[in-house]
C-alpha cells in the first residue's frame, strides 16, 4: 500500500511522510524515508492517541452522536495529522511548519475516498467505544474542593463564545485546577486521558522529523465540538473544550495568554493531594 500514499507527499509541498495503520496500531503502508521501527512506533502512538481521543468525546460536550473527525498535533518544526480511513483504519501524515493545512487535509481525505475498501482493516480487537449518552458526564460532581476553581480559566470561558471547559494539568498528570463548570470526578477522569494523549502526541515527533521537536498543542475535532491540549510550561499543560462553532484560534490564544497567571498561582488543589 506504500505506493498509494505517495500521493500526499508527491502533490502537497511541505508534506514529509504518510502512514496507513490499523486501529490496533499495525502499520499497513508508509512512504519512503521512514525506518521500519519508526513506522511501528508511529503507528502504535497514533493508535493509542486515537483510542484515548474517543474516550474523551464527552468532554467536548453533550451530543447523541460523538463522531471523531480528525486529530492535529503541532510541533515547533512541523505538523502531524490523523484521520479515519475506513472501518478500523487510519491515515496519518507529517508536514513542514509552513504546509498549506487546507491542501494537505484535502489530499488526505481525497486519498481515503479514492482508495475506499483498500484502506479498510477490521481490528483484531474492536476499537469502538460505547455510546452511553450524556449521563451527566460533562456536569460537575458536587462542590469543587478548596483551591480547585481557577478564576483565570473561568474568565476565558466567559469571554470566548462557545468555550465549554478547561483544566490545568501538572507534570504529574493530576489536575491543578479547572473551571467552575467541572467537578472533581470529571477533572480526574479527563486529566488521566489527556496525560496519555499528550504523551502519545510527543511520541509522534519522530514522524514529523526529530524526536527533540518541541510539542506545542494537540487539537481533536469531533462533530459535536473540539478538544485542545496546549503546553503550559514546566511540564504542565492545559486541556480545554469548545462547541463546533467556537473560534478556535481565539480560544487557544486566550488560553495561552492565561498560562503565566495559572502557572504561578495554581497548585493548592494538587498540593492538598500530596503533589507539588
Amino acid at each position: 500500500m506504500s505506493w498509494m500514499v505517495r500521493d500526499i507527499v508527491d502533490n502537497v509541498p511541505g508534506a514529509r511522510h504518510a502512514v496507513v495503520l490499523s486501529a490496533d496500531g499495525i502499520p499497513r503502508g508508509a512512504t519512503e524515508g521512514l525506518a521500519e521501527k519508526d513506522v511501528r512506533t508511529i503507528s502504535a502512538a497514533m493508535s493509542g492517541m486515537q483510542a484515548l481521543s474517543k474516550a474523551t468525546a464527552h468532554f467536548a460536550g453533550p451530543a447523541a452522536e460523538r463522531r471523531w473527525n480528525q486529530t492535529v498535533v503541532e510541533f515547533s518544526e512541523g505538523w502531524a495529522f490523523l484521520i479515519g480511513a475506513g472501518q478500523g483504519a487510519y491515515l496519518a501524515a507529517a508536514a513542514d511548519p509552513d504546509v498549506d493545512l487546507q491542501q494537505i487535509s484535502f489530499r488526505m481525505h481525497r486519498l481515503v475516498a479514492r482508495l475506499g475498501e483498500n484502506l479498510t482493516a477490521p481490528p483484531r480487537v474492536s476499537g469502538e467505544y460505547a455510546e452511553e449518552g450524556d449521563g451527566g458526564a460533562s456536569a460537575p460532581a458536587g462542590a469543587p474542593p478548596a483551591g480547585f476553581v481557577l478564576p483565570e480559566l473561568d474568565k476565558v470561558i466567559a469571554e470566548v463564545p462557545g468555550a465549554r471547559h478547561a483544566v490545568l494539568l501538572g507534570s504529574h498528570g493530576l489536575p491543578r485546577g479547572a473551571t467552575s463548570g467541572m467537578g472533581q470526578d470529571l477533572a480526574d477522569t479527563i486529566s488521566a486521558a489527556m496525560t496519555g494523549i499528550q504523551a502519545y502526541s510527543r511520541a509522534t515527533a519522530q514522524f514529523v522529523g526529530d524526536p527533540d521537536f518541541e510539542w506545542r498543542q494537540t487539537v481533536i475535532e469531533f462533530a459535536h465540538g473540539w478538544i485542545f491540549l496546549i503546553a503550559a510550561g514546566d511540564g504542565a499543560f492545559l486541556a480545554a473544550s469548545a462547541a463546533p462553532d467556537c473560534d478556535i484560534d481565539h480560544f487557544t490564544a486566550r488560553l495561552a495568554e492565561a498560562v503565566p497567571a495559572l502557572t504561578t498561582g495554581a497548585g493548592t488543589y494538587a498540593e492538598g493531594r500530596g503533589h507539588v
